[in-house]
């Protein structure tokens, strides 16, 4: 008789193996003469040579399979266990337009012609701006990416950060110490990474610093290696800020900077490190510009007429000065 045992390193044995393991028993029915039994992260199994052979074929396949896509069923389990042409297929890249599988299972995808460009520019481009109006996918898409980057181990850590400027809310005024007056303001970063990766692991990678979030002014000082940083509401980040946080960048690092520069909150609109970046930093190697616009947005359609309705009416005050 022989025996393996196999580790989920990386994996919540919850999350893979269904509570009370019941994706375990659908396991055990594919493989009747051998015995498999789950205790903590590990698989152990025993029986013949030849069938555990298989059985650890497959169930690594599988793994793959739930990194990759971060869903597994018992429809999941049967396709993979009982048709090799499916393992293969999935393997080999059917979804290959898919960033992430979010925790439904649902996939996350570039959606339109702004986003398709910031996936492609991420190839060949370490800093990428993306500048345009609220609801275009601008963050989301970018997190999509990073969360990718880390799951294909590109990257060993995701940072995200945003300016702390009050958008005419105070935020001394606000109940709690630091951190609890700053959650509530980059609670968006959260939620997109809630979507996309399941809450035992996301909570994991939060609490080992392999994702971080804090505010732009917590950057200073640091050497930003092997990590995908991306910083969100730019146009909140001064001058300076910003040159701060682009000397951050080390080696084998993608930066990515989001922001809309009609939604400045800072006292002096000029003060915006962002409008100054994409002026003098558009047309150098390995820096790619996006210019999203109302084509991008994918929120409610109502917010298309709006984003236009104010459009307009900044056009129209520009033009009677």
């Amino acid at each position: 008789m022989t025996e393996i045992v196999i580790f989920l390193e990386d994996i919540d044995p919850v999350d893979l193996l269904g509570t009370n393991n019941s994706l375990l028993d659908k396991i055990r029915t594919f493989f009747p003469k051998l015995k498999i039994l789950s205790r903590g992260n590990e698989i152990k199994c025993m029986g013949e040579e030849s069938e555990i052979t298989i059985f650890a074929e497959k169930f690594n396949a599988l793994l793959e399979y739930y990194r990759k896509y971060n869903r597994l069923d018992g429809q999941d389990m049967e396709k993979y266990f009982l048709d090799d042409d499916h393992m293969r297929s999935s393997s080999n890249g059917d979804f290959e337009n898919v960033l992430v599988f979010g925790t439904s299972g649902k996939p996350v995808r570039a959606r339109t012609v702004n986003q398709l460009a910031l996936v492609s520019e991420y190839r060949t481009n370490d800093l990428i701006i993306a500048e345009g109006p609220a609801g275009t996918g601008k963050t989301y898409t970018s997190i999509a990416l990073a969360v990718r980057a880390l799951r294909e181990r590109e990257v060993k850590k995701i940072i995200l950060t945003r300016p702390a400027v009050e958008a005419g809310e105070r935020l001394g005024f606000l109940p709690g110490d630091m951190k609890e007056k700053l959650d509530p303001y980059l609670q968006p970063l959260y939620d997109a990474l809630h979507d996309m990766l399941p809450f035992r692991k996301l909570e994991t990678w939060l609490e080992d610093g392999t994702i971080q979030i804090a505010p732009l002014a917590f950057m200073r000082g640091r050497t930003l290696e092997n990590a995908f940083v991306i910083l969100d509401e730019a146009q909140n980040a001064t001058i300076s800020q910003l040159k701060m946080f682009l000397t951050r960048m080390g080696v084998n690092s993608k930066f990515i900077m989001t922001g809309d520069s009609t939604q400045i909150d800072l006292p002096k609109k000029g003060e915006s490190g962002l409008l100054q970046a994409i002026r003098i930093l558009s047309g150098i190697e390995g820096v790619s510009v996006i210019k999203f616009d109302e084509r991008d947005i994918v929120r409610h359609k109502l917010v298309k007429r709006i984003v236009k309705a104010y459009e307009q009416e900044e056009t129209g005050r520009e033009e009677n000065k």
